[in-house]
């Protein structure tokens, strides 16, 4: 009984373990090193969605030679007919990028397009609708598709309004092509405008020299840089809205043509990636500039602090402008 006795009053040994103090030194040291990753992680995720965009402007680069080799000529910025009578296109509006769709892989939705028909036409909507993963450039949120108006817009109170009528649905993208420095619509300085079908040769300037095709963002002018691959919706309008830094309730808004949706240019003195741009204008989501691709098919980053009127001059094909590579 005695040996039972003492056994029942050993002390029991304890198991080892954290402190409360112990436990929150842990959680402090995790939380400091996810803080200090964390940037690192982001940043090589942006490098992943740059090289991504890259990709995408290097492969549309690709079908465009392919398509100029066939052809002789580069695609027409859009088709449309122009109507004296009523001042305004009658389509049918479809873009360069819908022409260049045998050249991406995508032959059985070229197949699907009559060119030759609206493009705002029910029968046309499954291929209108249709967004594609190369034309969106994984660091924006540009909506798959998006409708595009007719009407007026207004601004007050720092406010934008609007009475519109929707004309069609289509599906987006973050890719334009370069009209040159003036608004776009027909005969433009650079290589895509209404009509153009311009053989490689009348690129005087050097196709190493002369913009082709560059970034948009829906974050234009205050969420309002819409962009299709389909093309030109007869019809449209889009509206740059500028508030008066001086008056709240004051402020202008400006039609700009339809023909923004597909094209974009590089007047007005604002530089590549400047937000504040019109709406037919170029803005990535990749810092202060955009990514462009040239002529020949080569791609490169232009920030928002280069010499605007070597800007300018990239985007016209035959001014003749000299150009240093340092720019």
């Amino acid at each position: 009984m005695g040996s039972d006795s003492l056994r029942r009053r050993r002390p029991t040994l304890r198991r080892p373990g954290f402190t409360l103090i112990e436990l929150l030194v842990v959680i402090a040291i995790i939380g400091t090193l996810i803080a200090l990753l964390l940037p690192a992680v982001q940043a090589a995720r942006e490098q992943a969605r740059r090289s991504a965009c890259t990709n995408n402007l290097k492969q549309i680069g690709l079908a465009l030679a392919n398509y100029a080799n066939r052809h002789g000529a580069f695609p027409p910025g859009y088709q449309s007919i122009y109507s004296t009578l009523f001042e305004q296109e009658l389509g049918p509006g479809w873009g360069w990028a819908s022409m260049i769709l045998p050249d991406l892989e995508q032959q059985p939705l070229s197949n699907s397009i009559l060119f030759e028909s609206p493009m705002q036409g029910p029968n046309m909507s499954t291929a209108r609708l249709m967004p594609l993963s190369i034309f969106f450039c994984p660091s924006d949120t540009m909506p798959h598709r998006w409708t595009a108006t007719q009407g007026e817009t207004w601004l007050y109170g720092g406010q934008v309004y609007s009475s519109s009528i929707a004309l069609c649905d289509v599906a987006g993208s973050n890719y334009v092509g370069v009209f040159g420095i003036s608004e776009p619509g027909v005969n433009g300085e650079g290589v895509f405008f209404r009509g153009s079908f311009l053989p490689p040769s009348t690129i005087t300037d050097g196709m190493s020299q002369t913009l082709c095709v560059g970034e948009r963002s829906e974050n234009l002018n205050l969420g309002r840089g819409m962009a299709t691959w389909t093309g030109a919706v007869p019809g449209a309008t889009l509206w740059s809205c500028a508030p008066n830094p001086y008056e709240p309730d004051a402020g202008t808004c400006v039609r700009e043509d339809g023909s923004g949706m597909i094209l974009g240019h590089t007047g007005e003195g604002h530089g590549p990636g400047d937000p504040a741009g019109d709406v037919n204008q170029f803005l990535s989501r990749h810092g202060k500039g955009s990514f462009f691709l040239y002529c020949d098919g080569h791609v490169r980053f232009l920030r928002n602090e280069m010499n605007y009127k070597v800007y300018t001059a990239l985007s016209t094909r035959n001014f003749g402008e000299i150009i240093s590579d340092d720019y």
